[in-house]
Parts: structure tokens; sequence; C-alpha cells
């Protein structure tokens, strides 16, 4: 392609409430980072680096600048020269939707919204209508469960009219899921915590867009299904069997029941989902009663809970009692594989692609037909990661080809990276761009792992697949800002990644800026761009770029890709990312810190309008944008904890999606545009 680089040479952050943080993530940001590790970063390396190997660096970047230029259509020295063409890329061409407030989901004129399921709904034949004040563990195993995330949609059809819908339930609220006066945090009733087990994991369901009217609709079929903290999961890859999974109920260490944080993830090229298994560790109670010094030590790098655990799980089954069975938080953090295809199929657990808190996992062909997974430790100051197959890629969607594609997933190498700027010296933590007009550099894949051979020195294979944080702080990775949900465009062939923010970064104590991670106090985060060298995904050696600095377009520590600030959208905590088929770029936020409701957000990331950032929706009080999908005629997006800025069910702030005096409840909304003579219209285009 003609603009692709040249070849590369040698507190509660944001607007988070307390309950969220509380119930998502354990509170994590009260507690000390997981990472501690004194691991040079960019900060530090510079130092050691002569002056003629700046120079050289500078030299190559530069011209690797010039293809990224010729992207933008603009030269990077200066950025805001470029001219406005006539007409807004195709895909963007709306009326952004102003920063509000509103208990609803804000769309922008001439557009229309659907909610396509809820928090309660039917999946499973047979589930009971959804009663907040009398729910139980039967019917909530045979319903749609809590706090969607990720939404894979899978057309069975040329048009997309039927589809397979699947959606990750990340973790629960039970402060918010029952009464007040029937729940009491301190004394959860058995019956209550298995409630909680069956509102994790995913649904699969069929949805049929309806042609005429637009929108999605949830209908009756031999698809329907849920998985939960209760189904039976196959561990796959080098790790399985290993003696860190076995447990007493599991002898065998190939055999975990349940999956849980579900968080971001991918829909397969073989038509099956990824999901990632993130913030685990909450859910275990009692790791300060592990003696064993190794062992503790790995416990804590993953933040495992000491004392009780808040939900208090541990009182109804030992699993997540550590003192009783350590190995049992090993047993997640994993990739997990669905095959929706299949309702009678055994979900996978993938230990090749390692052991960390997975925001996602996202998948790239590389040159040779190999496959190449990415994804992200969602956690302050943890690390990018790659997955490259060993055996290659059998186009297709049948049963055998999802086989011999699922199988690629065990076998294959483990890598973590590294980032390097280019401009050492001129990062000092307030935002300002270094002279050449762009925070970029260059990076590399480092090797942890293939198959049963260890590349870090004193770790075996084995470890490095089950304590792969520890082994990534061995070879020096670069300390990130919450690295979330990474996802190649499948136009450009670029890949990109969200980092939600990191409001310890530069904090004594902690991790300075590099030109990767540039501002000190990071509370509005960034989206990062690389290119593999010669676009192959198989490289171990890329070239990256900051497409967005993120917060007030006013403040002067943002960036918008070089476009003029004041014509975007303000945005805040990048989460989830997607493509269009034009290969624009779509942001959904986490915790907005500019003080307005979250939403979704559209980018160009080539020509003039590069970096032009529109607001396409806003979600209601409370709520976070998780899980978009975006297509010709469709957006979907998964709201997630509306109203979860109240204490407790008793007063709730969003009576979201049902209005009146309804309880909010997490849902998944279809958008579409309202076209002439009663047809949907194309979504972006006039």
């Amino acid at each position: 392609m003609p603009d692709r680089l040249l070849p590369l040479l040698p507190v509660h952050p944001g607007g988070r409430s307390p309950v969220t943080c509380e119930y998502r993530c354990g509170n994590a940001c009260a507690h000390p980072e997981a990472n501690e590790t004194g691991n040079e970063y960019f900060g530090d390396v510079v130092k050691d680096i002569s002056r003629r190997r700046v120079f050289k660096a500078g030299a190559v970047m530069a011209a690797a600048a010039g293809g990224f230029a010729a992207l933008s259509g603009t030269a990077a020295a200066a950025p805001l020269q470029k001219p406005r063409p006539p007409r807004p890329v195709p895909g963007t061409d709306f009326d952004p939707v102003p920063p509000n407030k509103l208990d609803a989901v804000s769309v922008p004129d001439g557009y229309a919204q659907r909610v396509v399921v809820r928090w309660g709904d039917p999946v499973v034949a047979g589930a009971p209508k959804f009663d907040f004040t009398r729910q139980t563990a039967a019917a909530q195993a045979k319903q749609f469960g809590y706090n969607n995330d990720f939404v894979g949609l899978i057309p069975q059809d040329p048009l997309g009219l039927s589809n397979l819908l699947v959606v990750n339930h990340e973790y629960t609220t039970e402060v918010h899921m029952f009464p007040a006066d029937q729940y009491d945090p301190a004394n959860p009733t058995e019956e209550q915590a298995k409630i909680a087990w069956a509102a994790h994991g995913l649904s699969v369901l069929q949805a049929r867009r309806d042609p005429v009217h637009g929108g999605l609709e949830v209908v009756p079929s031999r698809y329907g299904r849920r998985i939960t903290l209760d189904t039976i999961f196959e561990v796959r890859g080098p790790a399985a069997g290993s003696k860190f999974l076995k447990t007493a109920a599991d002898p065998s260490g190939r055999k975990v029941r349940g999956t849980q944080n579900n968080c971001s993830g991918g829909v397969t090229p073989w038509g099956t989902v990824l999901s990632g298994e993130e913030n685990f560790d909450q859910y275990f109670a009692n790791s300060d009663k592990v003696t064993d010094p190794v062992a503790a030590a790995r416990l804590k790098r993953y933040s495992v809970g000491s004392g009780t655990s808040t939900r208090k799980w541990e009182r109804f089954d030992k699993r997540w009692d550590v003192s009783q069975e350590p190995n049992e938080p090993n047993r997640f953090g994993w990739v997990v594989e669905i095959d929706p295809h299949d309702p009678n199929s055994t979900p996978v657990k993938h230990t090749a692609l390692g052991r960390f808190k997975h925001e996602a996992a996202n998948i790239k062909i590389t040159a040779d037909g190999r496959v190449a997974v990415y994804s992200g430790d969602d956690s302050r100051f943890e690390y990018i990661y790659k997955f490259v197959s060993k055996g290659k890629y059998k186009p297709g969607h049948s049963a055998h080809a999802r086989r011999h594609n699922s199988a690629l997933l065990d076998e294959g190498t483990l890598y973590v990276a590294r980032f390097t700027g280019d401009s050492p010296g001129e990062i000092d933590g307030a935002g300002k761009l270094p002279a050449d007009g762009e925070f970029d550099g260059t990076g590399e894949w480092i090797p942890l792992a293939s198959g049963d051979k260890s590349f870090v020195d004193g770790f075996t294979a084995e470890e490095v697949y089950v304590f792969t944080r520890q082994a990534a702080d061995k070879v020096a990775a670069t300390k990130m800002d919450r690295p979330e949900d990474i996802e190649p465009n499948p136009v450009n062939g670029r890949v990109y990644a969200a980092l939600t923010n990191n409001s310890d970064r530069g904090a004594a104590g902690k991790a300075g800026v590099d030109e990767v991670n540039p501002r000190n106090g990071n509370k509005n985060g960034h989206v990062l761009e690389w290119e593999e060298d010669r676009g192959d995904a198989a490289s171990t050696r890329f070239a990256w770029r900051l497409l967005l600095v993120c917060g007030d377009p006013a403040a002067a520590d943002t960036y918008f890709g070089g476009f003029p600030k004041n014509q975007v959208s303000p945005i805040s905590c990048p989460d989830n990312v997607a493509f269009d088929r034009h290969g624009n770029l779509w942001v959904a936020t986490d915790g907005n810190a500019l003080g307005a409701n979250d939403g979704l957000f559209s980018v160009p990331v080539t020509g003039p309008e590069r970096g032009h950032v529109k607001q396409f929706l806003s979600v209601p009080v409370g709520a976070e944008t998780c899980g978009p999908v975006v297509t010709d005629n469709l957006v979907l997006v998964a709201v997630q904890h509306p109203g979860e800025n109240a204490a407790s069910s008793a007063n709730p702030t969003s009576h979201w999606p049902d209005g009146g005096t309804a309880q909010p409840r997490p849902a998944i909304v279809s958008v579409w545009k309202k076209g002439r003579f009663g047809l949907p219209g194309r979504i972006g285009e006039r």
C-alpha cells in the first residue's frame, strides 16, 4: 500500500462512582498497583542512549512519519495547516450529540433506537418473566445476565438480517440487583450468591434486523445459551494440566468451572468469540493466609484479595477461599473461546495466550497465513501482548474450519511489547507535543515463550503462561496507562489500542512519563496506533504514534491527530474500539472525567479529517458505553451499569431503560438512521 510505513531499522478515576469501583474491580485504584517492579521505562532508557543512536532513530522515524503524513495529507511538523474537505468522511456525516447528563441514550437527529435485550430477559427456552423482587438462581441461569460488556454480531446470511448475538456479562453489582431490604452486603444469602454466579459469563442469542424499520430484535432460537460460573470449560494449550491449575475439584487441571469478569472480546475470522477474563482477583478471599513466599508473591502480583471478599462467596464455596484452594485464582485470567454456532460445544480457556487481566483478544492474519492475537492487561502500569500461532488459518465458518482454527490458539509464540520514543528529553509530563509534531517512535515484540520453551531467564514455560505478568516484568516491557481494547483496522491494516487513564503516572515512587504515555496524572487517557514492520502481524518490530490524547479540547495537553481542536467533541477515558467498513475508528468511553455521561465517538484515521472526533451517542446517568458494533445500517452498544452512582437500589439515580419508577437494567441498544420512505439509511451518511 502506498502510505505504508518504511521498513524499520535496528482516588476514583474520572467519572466512576465508588460503587462501580468496588464491584467492578475491587476498588483497585484505592490500592497500590500490582506492578511494583523496577524494570526500566523509557525515561530511564534514554539516559543510556548515545547521541549517535538518538540521531539515527530520529532519522528512521522521520522517514516513518513521512509515511504517516502521507496518510493524513499533511506534513507531521505542521499538522494544523491541512485544508478542510468539502464534505465529511463517509460514515461520519452526522450532527454530533452534545455532551449531556440525561438519563437516556441520546442519538443524532434523524436516528432511531431500540432496546434489543436487557438484564433478565429470556435467553433459553422456558425462562420465566423477570421479577426484580423475586429473582432466583434457576431463573437467572436462563435469563440475560448482568452488566453486559462486549457485543459480538455474527451474520448468518449475506444481508445480515439474521445474526448470532454474543454478549459478555462482566460483573455483578449486588447492591443494585436486589431490593435494598433484601440484600445485606455483610450477610448475603447463598441463593443470592448463586444468582450472581448465574448472572456472570456470556449470553448467546439469535437476533434479526428489521429491513424495513431498522433495529435488531431477539427471536426464540435453538442457539439460545447461557454460559455462567457453573459452566465447565476445557483448558487447552501448553499450561493445560499444569500443577498450578490443579484443585481438589479438578485434580487434572484441565476442567475449570465457569468464567468471570469477561470484559471486551472479539469475533474471530472463523465465527467464534474470544472473551477476556479481567478483574477476577477481587472475587477471592484470604490470600494473606498463604504462607509460602513464592505463592504469596504470585498472588500479590495479580492483586488477589486478602481478608474477606466484597461478595462473601467464600462462605458458600471453598474455591473462592485461597487459603483452602490456592490454585483456584490461577484458573482465571485467560482468554476464553465460545462457539455460538454449536449450543452443545464445550467452551475453551486458551493458555498459550498467557494469563493476566485480559481486556480483549482480537485477531489479524499474518502475511503467511498464521493468526496473530492482540490483548491488553487492563491495570495501571501493565503491558500489551501479542500471540502468533505456529499453524496456518483455514478460511470459512464450517465446523471443520472452526475446530482447526481454534486449535491454532494452542501453539505459537507469546510476546510482550516494548515502546521507544523518538524525542528523548522532550517529554516533560505536561502533554506538550515534541518538536516533530507528534508523539511517536518504534517498538519491538519481546518473546516470552513458545510451546514448552521459555525465553525468560529464571522462568519455565509453564510459569510464563500462568504467571505472565511476572515474566513480562523480567524482560522490561513498557508499563502502559491501562491498555484496554486492541483491534486491527480492516482497511488500513494498522492496530489501535485504547489506553483509558492512569492517575498515578509520574507520582512519587511510580513510573514516570515516556513518549507513549506522555502525561503525568493521566486522567483522560489516549489512543495508540501502530503499524507492524512491512504490515505483517508476525513481525517483531513496529512503528507507533498516538492518534488521540484525550480530554477537553480547550486544554493544552490534548491532541486530536493534528485536527483543529476547536472542531472536535470532548472525549475522555477511551475503553472499547471498533471500525466501520470505511476504516473509521469508533471509540466507546468509560468514566468520563469531563463531567458528562459516557458515549460513543467516530474518528477518521486517514486523510485531512484524521482525528476529527464526533460524538455519536451518549448513555444514561451512571452508565458506561461498551461493546460497540458498527455496520452499514446499524450501531449496537452495551449500556453497562446505568444508575451505578447510587449507593443501592433504594434510591435509584437512573430508571433507564424502562422509565417511570423502574429499577435500571443493563441492556443492549440498537441505533439506526431513519431513511427515506420509512426504510433505514446508512450510518454516518446524509
